[in-house]
């Protein structure tokens, strides 16, 4: 009889201190989902190079066009582009009606959602993710 009181002892005492680590770090957890979504991860950094530090113009790595140091452009990619970073330039639609279908414009830079069996008519887009 002592044994099994024991163990539902130790089995309660564990849940308990489980429950009160959860709730410490509950808040912490709710805070990085939120800043993961605040943050664009179509999005890369560029690497620095000591020997470029003093040009006045930096290169498209995808396009390989020059560009001045303090400007923005988009490249043939559709990435929007500085001479530090470049991002997507377009937002990728995630939930959208079964019956639509999602196509890249690549010369607009954006997609298209319009339904399957009429392409005249676009679809709404519920959540997309980029941009």
């Amino acid at each position: 009889m002592l044994n099994g009181n024991f163990n539902i002892c130790v089995f309660t005492c564990t849940v308990s201190k489980l429950t009160r680590a959860t709730m410490k770090y509950l808040p912490l957890a709710l805070l990085l989902c939120v800043l993961t979504s605040l943050s664009n991860a179509q999005c890369f950094f560029k690497v620095r190079k000591p020997d470029t530090e003093n040009q006045t113009h930096c290169q498209d790595d995808v396009d390989l066009t020059w560009h001045p140091k303090e400007t923005q452009w988009r490249n043939s990619l559709c990435q929007d582009c500085s001479c530090n970073q470049c991002c997507s330039g377009y937002s990728t639609p995630r939930k959208f009606p079964k019956d639509c279908v999602s196509v890249f414009d690549p010369k607009a830079c954006r997609f298209v959602v319009h339904k399957k069996d009429d392409p005249s008519v676009l679809c709404p887009v519920f959540a997309a993710v980029g941009k």
